[in-house]
């Protein structure tokens, strides 16, 4: 049985979802593409979420450059592979997809790598902002290419929220 809560954030409203065991399994944005229909959250339940909402407010202060929480992420084994190489991309710095697929030991995968990287079910927490073109150019995500821009400017330093 799954549980929900909406947090602000300087993107708007976050919707966290968690597992039966109170692993955190997704966060979603408001008209995020692939987001799961918000009945599949299960009931509302805002006292579960106190460390995800805490490391959360302190990414968006910018004092936390690395997430610590329990994650419960359900996809094909190839997607969990790309996810959990994702978490190893610094703050601040940027991979292309090609580099994600050659880091996997596969590079001819990149478009799977993407597709992988679209269907991340933990925005900003698993990193998949992080991932951009070959040629540096800001490339797919589903919370929008403009939420994706802010991430990475705030991440480097150039902008604040």
């Amino acid at each position: 049985m799954k549980h929900h809560t909406v947090i602000d954030s300087p993107y708007g409203p976050l919707t966290l979802v968690a597992a039966d065991d109170g692993a955190l399994c997704g966060l979603y944005m408001t008209d995020q593409r692939h987001r799961p229909p918000e009945e599949t959250f299960g009931a509302r339940d805002d006292t579960l979420f106190a460390e995800a909402e805490e490391q959360l407010t302190a990414y968006f202060a910018g004092e936390l450059k690395e997430f610590n929480l329990p994650l419960r992420l359900d996809g094909t084994p190839f997607q969990r592979t790309v996810w959990e190489q994702l978490t190893r991309i610094p703050y601040g710095e940027t991979r292309s997809y090609g580099e994600l697929a050659d880091a996997l030991g596969n590079p001819k995968a990149s478009r799977a790598v993407g597709l992988a990287n679209g269907r991340n079910p933990v925005g900003i927490i698993v990193p998949c902002h992080r991932v951009i073109g070959a040629s540096g150019s800001l490339t797919g995500y589903g919370g929008g290419l403009d939420r994706k821009k802010r991430l990475l400017d705030f991440e480097r330093g150039t902008a604040l929220f």
